[in-house]
């Protein structure tokens, strides 16, 4: 039996699907997952269906998405004041997850969510934060741009068993301090965090980049380990 991987849904107020309303994911998230031996499916950003949700399911992907993330993320005057859905329902979760100890994957903006969510802050523009950064908003993310330092002894190390990969990049944030447990397991080479993962979990990680796409051998070993993890949990 795959184990059950909920893929948390964006959403949008309006756009090219509809004026109204509704969710949206890219199919490579499903594909990823489906690729590394789970059974997808998609959790719609309901504040009061995430126990039932966390109950069905044995692992969680915390996906990507550009939305107005709120000021309190930021500490320095930036972001809105009132929440979005999607940083209403993540933050609950990702702190549910935590606390049931259910595998999670969270991905570029999922990976700032985990940061947010255990009391870190995130950088509003990463270019305009840091001195000689690199290109992190590269304009095409079917490509690798630059290459992320791993922490020996990490979980990313373990998974991916070198200490340097190469990665896609397709951001304007970027995570600045980490907190409630998580520590720092990847880096570009300008410094700025690219994996970030909470130690005694059984899998807890966030990375900046979206192996999603399955550039790289790196890519595919992470959702790999996900899956196991997840199908180990049952």
């Amino acid at each position: 039996m795959r184990p059950t991987i909920g893929i948390m849904m964006d959403w949008l107020g309006q756009g090219s699907y509809s004026p109204r309303p509704h969710y949206v994911m890219r199919d490579s998230y499903f594909a990823a997952v489906w690729d590394a031996g789970g059974l997808p499916v998609g959790i719609p950003l309901l504040e009061d269906a995430g126990d039932d949700y966390l109950a069905r399911v044995q692992g969680v992907v915390v996906p990507g998405g550009d939305y107005p993330s709120p000021s309190r993320w930021y500490g320095d005057g930036h972001g809105i004041l009132d929440e979005h859905p999607r940083t209403i329902v993540n933050e609950r979760l990702i702190r549910d997850l935590l606390g049931r100890d259910i595998p999670f994957l969270a991905i570029c903006a999922g990976h700032q969510e985990l940061a947010a969510a255990t009391g870190g802050l995130l950088y509003w523009r990463v270019r305009e934060s840091l001195a000689n950064v690199a290109e992190h908003r590269s304009g095409d993310p079917s490509k690798t741009c630059h290459s992320v330092q791993v922490e020996a002894g990490s979980l990313l190390h373990k998974l991916v068993g070198v200490g340097e990969i190469e990665v896609n990049s397709h951001h304007h944030e970027a995570v600045r301090s980490v907190s409630g447990g998580v520590v720092v397991s990847g880096r570009a080479p300008d410094g700025v965090i690219e994996a970030i993962e909470v130690p005694g979990r059984r899998f807890a990680l966030g990375v900046q980049w979206h192996p999603e796409f399955g550039l790289t051998e790196a890519d595919h070993l992470i959702f790999k380990g996900f899956v196991e993890a997840a199908g180990a949990a049952e």
